[in-house]
């Protein structure tokens, strides 16, 4: 009998993936959309800048050259880490 279950994924504090972000390497971040709650995968991104103020943050997404706003608080995953508040 064969065990289904994936191995749970590591968690990560939202100010560690802060961290992460400034450094300005690229990294995969999974974002909820505040519309309708999709999730949104964006591969190969790189943070250009935060607000502070708004808690948002510019990334890039190195593939196709677009530049896109997220809110901190969206992002539930950052590579391989899921991230909690």
């Amino acid at each position: 009998m064969s065990s289904a279950l994936s191995s749970p994924k590591k968690g990560l504090h939202i100010s560690q993936a802060r961290k992460m972000l400034e450094h300005g390497q690229p990294v995969d971040l999974t974002v909820v959309r505040l519309k309708n709650g999709a999730l949104i995968r964006y591969d190969n991104a790189v943070s250009l800048r935060y607000d502070y103020y708004k808690g948002t943050r510019t990334i890039k997404l190195l593939k196709s050259g677009e530049i896109r706003t997220v809110h901190d608080v969206c992002i539930i995953g950052i590579d391989d880490f899921e991230v909690f508040l």
